[in-house]
């Protein structure tokens, strides 16, 4: 055997493990290959359970939703209505209010009127009291400290009546 012959069997050899290391490769490859398909199938089973889960979701979002608008629709028909009574009932009781308010200082006036001794008239005609004419400022001075003995009650008819007419 020469050093030629030796040199080809080693390159035989050589190639002999070669191709014996490239088949036991392709056979790992080709097992790692399927298990990959194995899980790409699994996850696009997943997938598609997930995605008509989606959709059953979204569909029962849809009719949650559509009953919310009908609910909401109704809640607004009804807020209508209950304002429009409110007006209406604002509109019907306002004036009788207003009197009954008004009737109620001027009678709660009058009891104090009662309740207060008479006085007796001064010299010169005039009696003392409420219905002494007075100047203006001393006018308007006397009918905020009847409000205030009234907890203000003439001011809650006044502004009662100006609201009515306005």
């Amino acid at each position: 055997m020469t050093t030629t012959d030796a040199i080809a069997l080693a390159a035989s050899v050589v190639a002999c493990l070669g191709a014996i290391v490239a088949l036991v490769a392709a056979g790992v490859l080709v097992g790692q290959v399927r298990r990959l398909e194995r899980g790409i199938d699994a996850l696009r089973d997943e997938a598609l359970a997930v995605m008509r889960d989606a959709r059953t979701a979204a569909g029962q979002a849809t009719a949650e939703l559509a009953r919310v608008d009908a609910v909401l629709a109704d809640t607004e028909s009804v807020t209508a209505t209950v304002e429009s009574a409110a007006r209406l009932t604002e509109r019907a009781f306002a004036n009788p209010v207003v009197k009954v308010l008004a009737w109620r200082a001027g009678a709660s006036g009058a009891l104090r009127r009662l309740g207060q001794p008479s006085s007796a008239p001064e010299p010169g005609g005039r009696r003392s009291g409420s219905s002494q004419r007075t100047d203006p400022p001393a006018r308007r001075a006397s009918h905020r400290r009847r409000e205030r003995r009234a907890g203000g009650r003439d001011r809650e008819v006044a502004t009662e009546r100006r609201r009515v007419r306005g």
